[in-house]
C-alpha cells in the first residue's frame, strides 16, 4: 500500500477536527479522539521540554522582509536570543519568520510550532527545531508552559487569539509572572482603547494585567520588562537546560516532528 503524501494526511487531520467540532458523535469515535489529543500532547512534551526557558513571538505571516514590523521582530529575537530564552513562533513566514532569524543569525535556539492548517504554510528556513501540531488548543496549552513570557507583534486574529488566551490565564489566575508585550501602539491604538473602556467600565480591573502586560515601542523596555517579570521572578539562569536521559529513553529528538 502506497504511503500518503504530506498533503493527503493534513487533508485526514483537518477533517478529523472538524467533524469533533460539528457536535456529537458516537461514543467510540469520541472515545479515540481522546487518544488522539493525548498522542499529541505527548509529542509536544517529548519535543519542548529540553529545549530550556522559551519566549513565545507571535505575529502576521504577512509582513515581508523590508516591512518595519518584520525588521522589528529580527531585532526582538535577537534581543531574546541575547537573554538566553529559546525563541518561538508559529514556524511560518512574516513575523514568525524574522523573530526566529534574529535568533538564528545570533547562535540562539529557534523553534517553530507549526499547525495543520487548510492552505499548507511553509516552515521558514530559521529554525533549529520544529514540531507541528494538529490541534490548536493543544499548542495554545503547550506554549504557554514552556515560555515564560509572550510579545505580541502586529497582527491578525490568530495573533489576538494567543494574546487573549494568556491575558485571561492572568486575569484568572492560573498562571502568575507572566509578562506579556503588546508591541507597536500605532497598529494596537483601537485595542488599546477598546481596553480602556473595558476598565471604565469595569468589566476587567487594571490592577490584574498592570504589571504583566507592557505596551510599548521599545526593545529595551521590553527587554527590562522580560527580565523583571521572567528572568528575576523565576530565578532562570543563562544556560541551564534540563538535558534527556537516555536510559528511559529520552533521546535526542529530530530536526521536524
Amino acid at each position: 500500500m502506497a504511503k500518503k503524501s504530506i498533503s493527503e494526511l493534513r487533508t485526514q487531520y483537518l477533517n478529523s477536527e472538524r467533524r469533533f467540532l460539528e457536535g456529537p458523535r458516537s461514543r467510540t469515535r469520541e472515545f479515540l479522539f481522546v487518544f488522539k489529543v493525548l498522542a499529541e500532547f505527548i509529542k509536544g512534551f517529548r519535543r519542548l521540554h529540553f529545549i530550556g526557558p522559551c519566549i513565545t513571538v507571535f505575529g502576521s505571516a504577512r509582513f515581508v522582509e523590508g516591512h518595519p514590523f518584520y525588521d522589528k521582530a529580527r531585532e526582538m529575537g535577537r534581543a531574546m536570543s541575547d537573554l538566553g530564552f529559546a525563541v518561538i513562533t508559529g514556524g511560518g513566514p512574516g513575523i514568525m519568520e524574522a523573530a526566529n532569524r534574529g535568533a538564528f543569525e545570533n547562535g540562539g535556539r529557534s523553534i517553530g510550532c507549526n499547525i495543520v492548517l487548510p492552505h499548507e504554510q511553509r516552515e521558514n528556513p530559521y529554525v533549529n527545531r520544529s514540531v507541528e501540531f494538529r490541534y490548536f488548543f493543544v499548542r495554545k496549552i503547550l506554549l504557554v508552559k514552556y515560555s515564560y513570557g509572550f510579545v505580541i507583534m502586529p497582527g491578525g486574529w490568530g495573533t489576538m487569539d494567543e494574546m487573549f488566551e494568556a491575558l485571561t490565564l492572568i486575569q484568572t489566575r492560573k498562571i502568575r509572572e507572566f509578562p506579556v508585550v503588546l508591541f507597536g501602539r500605532e497598529y494596537w491604538k483601537n485595542l488599546i482603547e477598546l481596553t480602556e473602556d473595558m476598565i471604565e467600565n469595569k468589566t476587567i480591573d487594571a490592577q490584574e494585567i498592570k504589571e504583566s502586560l507592557l505596551i510599548t515601542d521599545s526593545i529595551e523596555e521590553t527587554v527590562a520588562h522580560i527580565r523583571k517579570h521572567s528572568i528575576e521572578a523565576f530565578g532562570l539562569k543563562k544556560g541551564r537546560r534540563i538535558r534527556p536521559m537516555r536510559f528511559i529513553g529520552e533521546w535526542f529528538y529530530p530536526r521536524s516532528a
